[in-house]
């Protein structure tokens, strides 16, 4: 079997070379590949695998110990330093491959002792089997020695050794849950030797009950819903079997037919004028009895029901509603007789085919077109003024439906909006002129309280630029992530026009205030610019994988972030070696003018000249290098941000002194200073 790179001394050393004051408890080599967990990365960003070394380091602060995981490269000298997290963020998150299942096992182990001895609480494993960890751990313990260095008491170390004599204490798991676990499986006779099948096992039961719940389910709903449908057909019909049965009584008491044809006739005449006189009044008053009962007697539903069981009938009595109001101006017209042109439901149910199921079910057929086209004209015009009178005064019981739900949550009024104008692309039909014009009014609303709430978001922002000094991330930068987020739920496939504008004029007034506020102290202002850019980007990265929009604004953040880094370093870079390379630049100047032969006899830019501003400049380079970075830790509010703008001032200032070295070796080549590679070395040593 080939020896693990876990066990490899020399690796480890070269890891704490490259982690300044860090003790290195395992390193192991890996290969990086990019994705999110088997997902492909969405913004178009390169995926390449690449060879890394995963560390695992402690450090002692006080009576604390802290515990990093730590990613390393190899450099083009073929020395490992520090790898660049901040500039990964603008892509997909990266995944370690290991080169078996126990150099995978033995790094996760090390890091659960490591959090045993660290953290409250360990850190939760997903997708690896929790006993199969345990059966390798107690198949792999293996004795090791007493003295580990400087390593925290009780803390494993990475390399294990046959000839070792100390037994390794801290196991996955503890005795009492191993005992747990054997009393558990021992309750199952089966003959299995793997946790693996074990599991299987358990997880075919749980189908199983599931399965038989779900059967039982479905098995007794349609039952349920058949008697009740039954139930209240029977009941329609006896109320309206009686009433018919009343009136059929009062006409034929006044029934009676004359010898004579003629007066027949007119007898017959009159009864149905009496019938039609009578239909129609018992209608009329039909109706407003309804109404009159629902309004009189509001206790009469609900005095006698338990309170517990209000909730699912308020829905059900929502829901049977819905589907009237929704289909409102098309009930109407065929219950009141009006012959209008368009009432089938492919208007309304181009997108949704349930709609069309729903006219079945309230029995509207679809009107044909041998229809007299000036009887349905005229109709039209009949129908789009009973829908004015039946609906007249609603839109101001709906503008406060909504002024209500705005009040409480601004938000809504994007799931509103959504609602209404789905609605509206589905009256197309000339029946539907006025509800289509409600609604039209309705959307509007919605638009404007929305708005209202986006210009208060954005000139809560614009107040911020009111302060002089601010440092730090500015606190609209989390809370529009957050927003966003919320806003995002609310869409649900709907509004996105909407919600898109909106995150253009929140987010265009976020970036503005920010470069006004950094305007105020240009001393600190490309901090406060690449700290809050950088904010930007951590609290939105998931957001703009799927929204094009915020990855639109995602992108501009990154590149402002970068320039802003760039402007710092170099800033942070000339304050301790400005001499030095104005000095190159005056060199480069020349250049362009005159031959390289001819530079050293110039006036400031002679062998003597250079030989006072390398001494100046690179004598004690290490405390210079040192006071950089102070300086650097000094501005910086985002602690987390601090190594990585390390490694790119270390890379900036290490590119500039190549520049340097090569002007010197052209115009200069007798002359002797520091090579390129040793000042590499010994940035890569602080």
């Amino acid at each position: 079997m080939a020896r693990s790179s876990a066990d490899d001394e020399q690796l480890r050393r070269a890891c704490e070379m490259a982690i300044e004051d860090e003790t290195v408890v395992m390193s192991i080599r890996v290969v990086k590949s990019g994705g999110i967990w088997g997902k492909p990365g969405k913004l178009g960003l390169r995926h390449m695998a690449k060879p890394r070394v995963l560390a695992i380091s402690t450090k002692v602060k006080g009576k604390r110990t802290k515990a990093f995981l730590r990613v390393l490269k190899y450099s083009n000298g073929g020395y490992l330093e520090g790898f660049d997290n901040l500039r990964s963020q603008s892509v997909a998150p990266p995944q370690w491959t290991m080169r078996n299942v126990d150099d995978r096992n033995r790094l996760v182990l090390c890091i659960l002792n490591i959090s045993k001895d660290c953290m409250v609480n360990i850190p939760k494993v997903v997708g690896i089997d929790v006993v199969e960890m345990a059966l390798w751990a107690k198949q792999n313990t293996q004795a090791i020695p007493k003295q580990q260095g400087d390593l925290p008491e009780g803390m494993i170390p990475a390399g294990f050794t046959d000839d070792l004599n100390l037994t390794v204490e801290r196991d996955l798991v503890s005795q009492a849950e191993e005992a747990d676990m054997e009393a558990l499986l021992g309750t199952y006779v089966m003959g299995i030797g793997e946790a693996e099948a074990f599991s299987e096992r358990l997880k075919r039961e749980l189908q199983a009950l599931e399965a038989a719940n779900v059967h039982a389910i479905l098995e007794n709903e349609p039952l349920i819903r058949e008697i009740e449908t039954g139930n209240n057909k029977l009941e329609m019909q006896s109320v309206n079997n009686k009433s018919l049965i009343e009136e059929l009584d009062k006409l034929i008491e006044k029934l009676h037919i004359p010898a004579e044809v003629r007066e027949k006739r007119a007898e017959l005449q009159m009864l149905e004028n009496t019938f039609v006189q009578r239909a129609s009044e018992f209608l009329r008053n039909y109706f407003v009895s309804v109404v009159d009962f629902m309004l009189s007697d509001k206790n009469y539903f609900s005095q006698s029901l338990d309170k517990n069981c209000l909730a699912p009938l308020r829905k059900a009595y929502c829901s049977s509603l819905n589907l009237l109001l929704r289909r409102e101006s098309s009930f109407f017209a065929l219950f009141m007789c009006f012959e209008v042109p368009s009432l089938q439901p492919g208007g309304f149910a181009d997108s949704n085919q349930s709609a069309a199921d729903d006219y079945k079910k309230m029995g509207i057929m679809e009107i044909h077109d041998n229809d007299k086209d000036g009887n349905r004209t005229a109709d039209l015009g009949a129908l789009n003024e009973s829908l004015h009178d039946l609906l007249d005064g609603i839109q101001e019981d709906f503008y406060s439906v909504v002024d209500w739900a705005h009040k409480i949550d601004p938000l809504r009024c994007i799931s509103m909006h959504g609602i209404t104008e789905r609605y509206i692309s589905g009256q197309k039909a000339d029946a539907a002129g006025y509800v289509r014009i409600l609604l039209d009014d309705l959307e509007n609303r919605i638009s404007v309280l929305f708005g209202r709430y986006v210009d208060e978001a954005c000139h809560q922002i614009e107040r911020n630029d009111r302060n002089v000094r601010q440092v730090g991330v500015l606190p609209y930068i989390p809370r529009f992530a957050t927003l966003a987020t919320r806003m995002e739920q609310y869409i649900q496939g709907q509004s996105r026009d909407l919600v898109d504008q909106a995150y253009t004029k929140i987010v265009t007034i976020m970036f503005v205030t920010l470069d006004k506020i950094s305007q105020a102290d240009l001393k600190y202002a490309d901090v406060l610019l690449l700290e809050n850019y950088a904010a930007f980007q951590n609290s939105l990265y998931d957001l703009a994988n799927v929204v094009p929009t915020l990855a639109k604004f995602y992108h501009q953040a990154s590149e402002s972030y970068d320039q802003s880094c760039t402007r710092y370093i170099n800033t942070i870079i000339y304050y301790q070696f400005e001499r030095l390379f104005q000095f190159a630049r005056r060199i480069e100047d020349l250049l362009s003018v005159m031959t390289p032969e001819e530079v050293p006899f110039q006036i400031g830019v002679s062998k003597a000249d250079l030989r006072k501003v390398v001494k100046s400049s690179l004598s004690g380079v290490d405390k210079s290098i040192t006071a950089m970075y102070k300086k650097l830790q000094k501005n910086m509010t985002s602690e987390e941000l601090l190594p990585s703008l390390w490694e790119k001032c270390k890379g900036e200032f290490l590119d500039k002194y190549a520049s340097f070295v090569q002007l010197v070796v052209k115009v200069y080549p007798t002359e002797t200073i520091p090579a390129v590679q040793e000042m590499g070395q010994l940035l890569a040593s602080m």
